[in-house]
C-alpha cells in the first residue's frame, strides 16, 4: 500500500513516517494520474464548450458529483455543491441560508471542540443580524455532551452545527441523536465531517442532518475542492452567494434569474481537475473499503495510545477510542519542540492548537502533538513516533 503514495519517502529515498493525515492526506498514484490525465490530454472546459472534448470533459466533471452523492448516500447528485473546501461550504450556508434564516435574537448552538472553521463564520453571522451563539460543554473524556445540549436548546436555536470527529481529539459525535435533538427544537443541524469522511462510512440520509460538509485533501485526493451536501429543498431555497458565469439562467441588466443548485452556488469556471481527482480518490478508497480502514486505523490508535500510556511524562487527550487521531503533551516540553525533534528522525506529526484554540483553553494546554493516521500507516510508524518521544525525553531530561 504505501508504494502507492510517493509522498511516504525521504529525499534520500528512506521511509518518511508519515502521521499528519489529519491536515491532509497524502496521494495515491491513482490520484495523481488521474489530475495529470485531465490537466493533460483530457483537458477541456465543462458546460459550454459544444465541441466533442469539451462535452466528454463535462460527462467526467458530472460523473465525480455523482461519484460523490454515491460515495456519502445522498438521494440525489445535485444535493452536492462542489466548493473549495469545508471552509468554503460553511461560509456559504451562513452566508445564504443562515443570512435568510437567522435573526436578532435567535441563537446557534456550537461545541467547545470545533474548527474555526465552524466557529467564524457564525460569528461573522451572528455579528451582522444580531443573534447569540452558545457553546456546548464535552464530557470527561473530550466528546459533545449531547445530554447537556438538549438542556441549552430552545425553540430560539434555528442552527446547530458540529464536528462529526474532533480534529484534536477524534472523539466521533452521535449524529442521529444530534439530529433528533436539533429537530426536536425545529432547527437545523450542519455537521462538518472533515475527519469523519475519510475514515468511516457516511450516510447523510441515515444521520438524518441537513447539511454536511467535507473537502476534498483529507480523503486521500486534490486541495482546492470540496462539498456542501445540503437537502434539495434546502438548496433550491437559498439565494445565491456569488455571482458570475455558469451560476445564471438569463442575465439583463433589469434583472437577472439563477440557475437551480447545485449550478447556482458554482459561479465561474469550476475545480474541473480537482473534480476529477476526488472522483478518483473515491474510487481507491472504496477499493480498500472505508470498513476495513476504520479498522486498521482504529488498531493504530489503540497500539499508539497503549505504547504511549506507558511513558510516564506524556499525557494523551481525548476518548479511548478516538477515531484515528492521538494527541497528546509531553510535560515540561512544548509541543512544537516535540515535532521539530520527531521531524528530525523523520516522524511528522502536527503541534500547535490545530485551529481550535477554545478548546485548548478548555484542556488548558497552549496546543498539543497530534499523531493522525491514515490507511498507508503501520505499527513501524507508531514505533518510530515511541522512539522519537523517547528521544524528546533524554534531550529535556
Amino acid at each position: 500500500m504505501r508504494e502507492q503514495f510517493p509522498g511516504l519517502l525521504l529525499a534520500d529515498g528512506g521511509p518518511w513516517h508519515y502521521l499528519d493525515t489529519g491536515a491532509t492526506a497524502q496521494k495515491p498514484l491513482s490520484v495523481i494520474d488521474a489530475t495529470v490525465r485531465a490537466m493533460g490530454a483530457d483537458y477541456a472546459t465543462v458546460h459550454r464548450g459544444v465541441y466533442a472534448r469539451s462535452a466528454d470533459m463535462t460527462l467526467a466533471f458530472e460523473a465525480a458529483r455523482a461519484r460523490v452523492a454515491g460515495f456519502i448516500h445522498a438521494a440525489d447528485a445535485n444535493e452536492c455543491v462542489f466548493v473549495r473546501g469545508a471552509t468554503e461550504a460553511i461560509n456559504l450556508v451562513a452566508n445564504t441560508w443562515g443570512q435568510a434564516n437567522i435573526g436578532a435574537g435567535d441563537r446557534i448552538l456550537l461545541s467547545r471542540l470545533e474548527h474555526h472553521s465552524n466557529i467564524v463564520p457564525w460569528q461573522l453571522l451572528a455579528e451582522r443580524v444580531g443573534a447569540h451563539i452558545d457553546v456546548c460543554p464535552l464530557t470527561n473524556d473530550g466528546r459533545i455532551d449531547l445530554d447537556a445540549a438538549a438542556a441549552i436548546l430552545t425553540p430560539a436555536h434555528k442552527l446547530v452545527a458540529l464536528a462529526h470527529v474532533s480534529n484534536v481529539l477524534g472523539s466521533v459525535l452521535d449524529v442521529p441523536r444530534a439530529t433528533a435533538l436539533a429537530h426536536g427544537v425545529g432547527a437545523k443541524l450542519l455537521i462538518d465531517g472533515c475527519q469523519a469522511v475519510p475514515r468511516q462510512p457516511v450516510d447523510v440520509q441515515a444521520l438524518g442532518c441537513d447539511f454536511y460538509v467535507f473537502s476534498s485533501h483529507k480523503l486521500y485526493g486534490p486541495t482546492g475542492i470540496g462539498v456542501l451536501w445540503g437537502k434539495g429543498e434546502l438548496l433550491a431555497a437559498m439565494p445565491p452567494w456569488q455571482g458570475g458565469g455558469a451560476m445564471i439562467d438569463r442575465v439583463t441588466f433589469e434583472r437577472t434569474t439563477y440557475a437551480p443548485a447545485p449550478q447556482r452556488f458554482e459561479a465561474g469556471t469550476p475545480a474541473i481537475i480537482e473534480a476529477i481527482g476526488l472522483a478518483a480518490a473515491i474510487d481507491f478508497v472504496e477499493g480498500i473499503g472505508i470498513d476495513a480502514i476504520a479498522a486498521h486505523e482504529g488498531g493504530l490508535v489503540r497500539a499508539c495510545r497503549d505504547a504511549l500510556s506507558g511513558i510516564n511524562s506524556v499525557r494523551l487527550l481525548g476518548p479511548e477510542d478516538s477515531a484515528g487521531i492521538v494527541s497528546f503533551v509531553v510535560e515540561g516540553v512544548h509541543p512544537h519542540d516535540v515535532g521539530t525533534i520527531l521531524d528530525e528522525s523523520g516522524v511528522a506529526v502536527r503541534a500547535g492548537h490545530h485551529c481550535a484554540q477554545p478548546l485548548m483553553d478548555h484542556l488548558g494546554v497552549p496546543a498539543t502533538v497530534r499523531a493522525s493516521f491514515g490507511l498507508y500507516n503501520d505499527m513501524s510508524d507508531v514505533d518510530a513516533l515511541v522512539k522519537g518521544i523517547q528521544r524528546v525525553r533524554s534531550i529535556f531530561g
